[in-house]
């Protein structure tokens, strides 16, 4: 079957699951989990893949490490950090938007996805982040441009990002020449995501055609001078 089939494939298929399921009920209550790779960790592992050269050393991730060791190299010490003290991959307990977790300059890279929307202090949250890492050291950020309300969990969901907020967050704390920045996403990918469909259920150049007026993911790396 050639791509232009299969393009077309995908789309009546997706017509189709969302014609049955209506307009006010999602296919997928789990972010797409149950259906294959989510749209937004599609562009999110994109973003990592591409800047694996910075994941290594001393790190951090948030909740586990999986990350990190997927991409990672040249690995020292690998903390996990997590608000909750059950977690039992947790090496560190805190919240980041209070006390830094860690020591000043005692990393080189700090893996954050999905996660500053559950931070109520952002400040507190990207000063503590550049705090925790030495100089050269690299934070690879993302953030939900769109994305469900996480109702279930015991901790509040608070923020939605755009290039704009998230350059004003990052930008005065790392400074401006040290933060790259950018959009990732589309009108057929942010409504898929919202639906529930997984990544396979688009076509790579409907995942690919980004459009910033559209972002699905915010996708950041800061530097420490």
């Amino acid at each position: 079957m050639s791509a232009s089939w299969r393009d077309a494939a995908r789309s009546f298929r997706r017509r189709a699951l969302l014609a049955a399921t209506g307009p006010h009920r999602p296919i997928s209550g789990h972010w797409g989990y149950d259906r294959g790779q989510p749209i937004d960790r599609w562009y999110i592992e994109a973003f990592l893949d591409a800047h694996r050269g910075d994941v290594r050393g001393d790190a951090l991730e948030v909740k586990s490490d999986t990350y990190v060791r997927r991409y990672g190299s040249k690995l020292g010490r690998v903390h996990v950090l997590d608000v909750d003290a059950a977690n039992p991959a947790a090496t560190v307990t805190g919240d980041l938007g209070g006390e830094a977790p860690l020591p000043g300059g005692s990393l080189d890279c700090f893996v954050l996805t999905q996660t500053l929307q559950y931070v109520w202090d952002l400040g507190a949250a990207v000063r503590n982040a550049h705090e925790m890492l030495r100089s050269g050291g690299a934070l690879l950020l993302t953030v939900p441009a769109v994305a469900r309300v996480s109702c279930e969990l015991d901790f509040g969901d608070y923020w939605r990002f755009t290039v704009d907020s998230t350059r004003r967050l990052l930008g005065p704390v790392f400074g401006e020449q040290n933060v790259s920045i950018a959009s990732r996403g589309n009108l057929v990918a942010a409504n898929a995501f919202l639906a529930g469909l997984a990544a396979s259920e688009l076509s790579r150049r409907e995942l690919d055609d980004d459009d910033e007026r559209f972002p699905v993911v915010i996708t950041a790396r800061a530097a420490r001078a």
